[in-house]
């Protein structure tokens, strides 16, 4: 602790995922593996899509954006994570944690907005097909991907604001693998109960607004979509289905978490987990690598790259020839 007029923790003890060492040598090579997943995936749909001038309309710009913020979702936390699968003891200062719970709100919150957006952009599209061009123009295209990250700082700001002026003067372990916003209050040196009730008004209400407006945008497509042909009813109901497991598998654990903030949940950083390793990993198959146009335009940067390279690989015998 510092030692001051006020002593202060000067850092925190993270418990991890598992104390079994046989354990944490199978999730370190588990979760090396996902992450690379996630990166090399999510950025190879935002190089798909600045690359095909096809693919520069607002779905795509938005689904190229959320692959930026899956990757800041996962990069926040897990790299961290694994590092302390093979190191003792699993300490993080108090400043990183600080920074965790900063960036975890910012890019959580900023995809809580943008699938909204998405799901307004499926719905003017299915719905509203003849105004479709006048209403999603690139200008408010801009502003809903700006809104999104705006939306996900301002609101970290808020929860950040009243977490980092508590009082922690210990304990100072964490049973999670990362400073879990709900786990960190209760460390304070305080009654809790109105720092919690503040998390519950934010994170609590945001995710479950979000949730229910998405849920929303769906029924309305689908009620849509039902009174035209049955081949466009398939269609969309099997797209629909997947982006609803998508969609719940990113806020359930948030609204789970977030919504009863009084009580301790064994299974929270388990849940975790789904919200920052596997929904970043489910997001370029459900949204972007199912999709023709999608794939057609990966096909098509691949045999861009392999053309890119054949004359230099060519041009070496060409040269031994003529000499």
């Amino acid at each position: 602790m510092d030692q001051g007029n006020n002593s202060r923790v000067a850092e925190f003890v993270l418990l991890g995922l598992s104390s079994s060492w046989e354990l944490q040598y199978f999730f370190f090579m588990l979760f090396n593996f996902l992450y690379i997943i996630i990166v090399l995936g999510n950025f190879l749909i935002v190089l798909t899509v600045i690359s095909e001038p096809a693919l520069h309309t607002p779905m795509y710009v938005m689904l190229s954006n959320l692959s930026v913020l899956d990757v800041f979702l996962a990069t926040y936390a897990t790299p961290k994570m694994i590092h302390d699968f093979l190191h003792e003891p699993k300490t993080i200062s108090f400043e990183g944690c600080m920074a965790q719970i900063f960036l975890l709100h910012v890019f959580a919150g900023g995809e809580m907005v943008l699938l909204v957006a998405m799901a307004y952009d499926r719905y003017v599209a299915i719905c509203k097909p003849l105004h479709y061009a006048t209403i999603m123009n690139s200008c408010r295209c801009t502003g809903l991907v700006v809104g999104s990250w705006v939306t996900g700082v301002m609101h970290s700001l808020s929860q950040l604001a009243f977490t980092v002026n508590l009082p922690f003067c210990g304990p100072n372990i964490v049973d999670s693998y990362y400073c879990d916003l709900t786990l960190v209050i209760k460390l304070a040196c305080m009654d809790t109960y109105v720092p919690e009730v503040l998390m519950l008004l934010d994170s609590g209400l945001m995710g479950v607004t979000s949730f229910l407006l998405l849920l929303m945008s769906y029924t309305v497509i689908l009620v849509t979509v039902r009174r035209r042909s049955l081949v466009d009813m398939t269609k969309a109901r099997s797209t629909l289905t997947a982006h609803i497991i998508v969609v719940s598998l990113f806020f359930g654990p948030c609204i789970f978490i977030y919504a009863w903030p009084f009580s301790n949940f064994p299974m929270g950083k388990v849940l975790s987990v789904f919200s920052t390793v596997f929904t970043p990993i489910l997001n370029p198959i459900i949204y972007t690598l199912r999709n023709k146009e999608v794939k057609s335009a990966v096909l098509k940067l691949k045999t861009r790259y392999v053309r890119s390279r054949l004359p230099s690989r060519l041009s070496l015998p060409r040269q031994d020839v003529l000499s």
